[in-house]
C-alpha cells in the first residue's frame, strides 16, 4: 500500500508529478474516549508501510516504557506526541499526519474524545472532507459520539465512516455490530447525514483496516483502506456559485492591477462578466494567470490572478462573483456559534469578525437558542455561551458583508470570532442565512447590550473631601485607560443625584462626581472620601460593589 513506485528510482520528475496529480482526501477521526482513534492511524500508517524505520524503533521504545499494550508495538503513540497524552493515555490536541498511497493522498486528523476538548475536535473537522467515527464494539453509541455526530453534521462533511472498532473483544460479532449500526442509523437521520459507510474493525489487530478480514467473513464490505481510496469526493466542491475572497491586489507596476485569491466556488472564464461586492460594481474578466502563465478557465480550489477590463474600486476583502449570482449583502445575519474559550461570550460585546479575507468588527446581537448536543434539544432564552457549548445566534457587523449559507459556499459561509483584546480565536461560526425581516427591526438599545460593550456596569461615585479635585482627576484617566466609559462631574449637590443615577444607567457610564455638600454624598451613589483612599483603593471598591465583571 506505499505511496513509492520504481519512478522515484528511475525517474524522480515524473514520479513528483505523478504524485502531485493525485487527489488529496482530508479525514479525521473522532469518537468517544477511548474508541481506538490514535491507534488506528497508527495502523493505517504503518500498514500503508509510511513509517521509517528510526520512528517504528522509537515508538516500540515507547510501548514498552508506558506499558499499556504488553509486548505489541502501542501504534497510538505515533500520533500522541505530548507528553501529557503520553502519560494519561488521552488524546488532548489534534494532530495531522500526511501519507500516500499508490491512488490518492491523505491529510488525516486525529482529534480528542474528551468532551474539555471538543472546541478541538472542531478545529479539525473544520477543513475535511470525510470523518470516520469510531465507536467502542464493547460499549455502542456513547454520548460523546452523538456531540461528535453532531459538529461533524453542523460543519457540513458529506461523507462518514463508522468503524466499529475493538471487535476482537467481542469475538466479532455480527449481532452486535449490526445493532450498532442500526442505533447509528437512527442518530444519522435525526442529523440529516445521507452517506455513510459501516465497517467492523480492530485498529489493535489490522481487522479490516488495511486488508479484509477472515474473522469476519459475514461482512462483504471492502477495508477502510479501500473506503478511503475510493470514495468519490470530486463532486463535493461547488462549481455553479462563483466566489473568489480577494486576498491581494497585486500592481508591480502601472499597467498591471491583478486581483489574487483562491477560487472558493463556482467556475470563471475569460470575458465573463462579474462584480465586486460589496461595492457591486460591475466589468468584465480580461484575464487570468496562474503561477504556470495564463489560462482561459479556472475552478475551486485554484490560486488566480484576475486581471479585469474596468479599473473599479476592488480592495482585500471584497468578493467578486457573476453578475447574476451573487451573494448576499447585509450587515445582520443568522449563524451557528461554537463557544471556543473558558470566558462566557455575551452578546453585544464586540469582537473581530473573519470571514473569508475580511476583517470587520461586529457582536452577536442576540442569541436565539442553544443546543444540548448531547440530547439535541433546543433551549431558549439563553444569556450567554459558556465553552464548548453552540448556540444559534443573529451576527451583527458594523460594515455590510458579502457571505453565503455555509451550506452553499464553505469559504464565505464561515467565520471566526476574536478578542480584540488578547487577538485570541473566541468562536467559529457557520451562517445559515440573512436574518428575517421580523429580526430586522431596530430594539432598543438594552442596559445588557451597553453592559457587554463597555465591560463593565453603570456606577454613581460621590467624591468629598479637600483631595476629592485631585483623586477624580486621577481616577477618571485610570479607568478611560482601562476603557471604561467614564465622566467627571465637579461641584454636584445632592439634588441632582436622582438625574445622574439615570444617566449612569442609560449611558452605562461610571460617573464621579465632586460633591458640592460639604456633609457628604447623596443617595445611590458609593462614596468616597478622598483623603482616606487613593485610586487603588477605589478600583478595589468598585470591584467590590460589582462594578467590574
Amino acid at each position: 500500500m506505499s505511496h513509492q513506485s520504481e519512478l522515484i528510482f528511475s525517474d524522480i520528475e515524473s514520479y513528483l508529478a505523478e504524485h502531485e496529480r493525485k487527489e488529496l482526501l482530508r479525514l479525521l477521526t473522532c469518537g468517544s474516549v477511548d474508541d481506538g482513534k490514535s491507534t488506528l492511524i497508527g495502523r493505517l500508517l504503518h500498514d500503508s508501510k509510511m513509517i521509517y524505520e528510526d520512528q517504528l524503533a522509537a515508538v516500540k521504545a515507547d510501548s514498552v516504557k508506558s506499558g499499556t499494550t504488553g509486548d505489541e508495538i502501542d501504534l497510538a503513540l505515533l500520533v500522541d506526541g505530548l507528553q501529557a497524552e503520553r502519560e494519561q493515555g488521552i488524546t488532548i490536541d489534534v494532530a495531522y499526519r500526511y501519507f500516500s498511497t499508490a491512488k490518492r493522498k491523505f491529510i488525516i486528523a486525529d482529534t480528542p474524545g474528551h468532551e474539555q476538548y471538543t472546541r478541538n475536535m472542531a478545529t479539525g473537522a473544520s477543513t475535511c472532507d470525510l470523518a470516520i467515527i469510531l465507536i467502542d464494539a464493547r460499549y455502542g453509541i456513547l454520548t460523546q459520539t452523538r456531540r461528535h455526530s453532531y459538529i461533524t453534521s453542523l460543519l457540513g462533511i458529506k461523507h462518514v465512516v463508522v468503524a466499529v472498532n475493538k471487535m476482537d473483544l467481542i469475538d466479532y460479532s455480527e449481532d452486535v455490530f449490526n445493532e450498532i449500526c442500526a442505533d447509528y442509523q437512527q442518530l444519522a437521520q435525526e442529523l440529516e447525514i445521507d452517506d455513510i459507510r459501516y465497517i467492523p474493525l480492530s485498529a489493535l489487530t489490522g481487522s479490516n483496516v488495511v486488508n479484509p478480514s477472515e474473522l469476519t467473513p459475514w461482512y462483504q464490505g471492502k477495508p477502510l483502506m479501500e473506503i478511503l481510496e475510493t470514495i468519490e469526493i470530486g463532486n463535493d466542491a461547488n462549481f455553479e456559485d462563483l466566489r473568489l475572497p480577494v486576498q491581494y491586489v497585486n500592481r508591480p507596476n502601472l499597467d498591471f492591477r491583478g486581483f489574487c485569491g483562491t477560487l472558493a466556488a463556482g467556475v470563471v472564464r475569460k470575458g465573463d462578466e462579474v462584480v465586486a461586492l460589496p461595492s457591486g460594481k460591475t466589468t468584465k474578466v480580461s484575464s487570468i494567470i496562474t503561477a504556470e502563465g495564463e489560462i482561459d478557465k479556472a475552478f475551486p480550489p485554484m490560486a488566480v490572478t484576475l486581471t479585469l477590463e474596468d479599473e473599479i474600486d476592488i480592495s482585500r476583502g471584497d468578493t467578486i462573483a457573476h453578475v447574476n449570482n451573487r451573494a448576499e449583502i447585509g450587515h445582520r445575519f443568522d449563524a451557528s456559534i461554537v463557544w471556543m474559550a473558558e470566558a462566557a461570550c455575551l452578546p453585544g460585546k464586540q469582537y473581530y469578525i473573519k470571514l473569508a479575507t475580511h476583517l470587520v468588527t461586529g457582536s452577536i446581537s442576540s442569541i436565539y437558542y442553544r443546543t444540548d448536543i448531547n440530547t439535541f434539544e433546543q433551549h431558549k432564552d439563553i444569556n450567554e455561551l459558556q465553552l464548548n457549548e453552540i448556540a444559534h445566534c443573529q451576527i451583527t457587523t458594523n460594515v455590510p458583508l458579502a457571505f453565503d449559507a455555509y451550506a452553499k459556499v464553505k469559504s464565505t459561509g464561515a467565520f471566526i470570532l476574536v478578542d480584540r483584546l488578547t487577538n485570541i480565536t473566541v468562536g467559529a461560526g457557520m451562517v445559515t442565512g440573512s436574518s428575517g425581516a421580523a429580526s430586522q427591526r431596530f430594539e432598543p438599545v438594552s442596559g445588557a447590550e451597553r453592559r457587554a460593550r463597555t465591560g463593565h456596569k453603570p456606577a454613581l461615585l460621590s467624591l468629598t473631601g479637600s483631595d476629592a479635585p485631585e483623586l477624580g482627576r486621577a481616577l477618571e484617566r485610570h479607568l478611560f485607560e482601562r476603557g471604561c466609559h467614564c465622566l467627571l462631574l465637579e461641584d454636584v449637590s445632592s439634588g441632582d443625584a436622582a438625574r445622574l443615577a439615570d444617566i449612569a444607567e442609560s449611558g452605562c457610564l461610571i460617573v464621579i462626581c465632586l460633591s458640592s455638600d460639604t456633609n457628604g454624598g447623596f443617595s445611590g451613589a458609593i462614596e468616597i472620601v478622598s483623603e482616606q483612599t487613593n485610586v487603588e483603593d477605589v478600583l478595589k471598591r468598585l470591584l467590590e460593589e460589582g462594578v467590574f465583571a
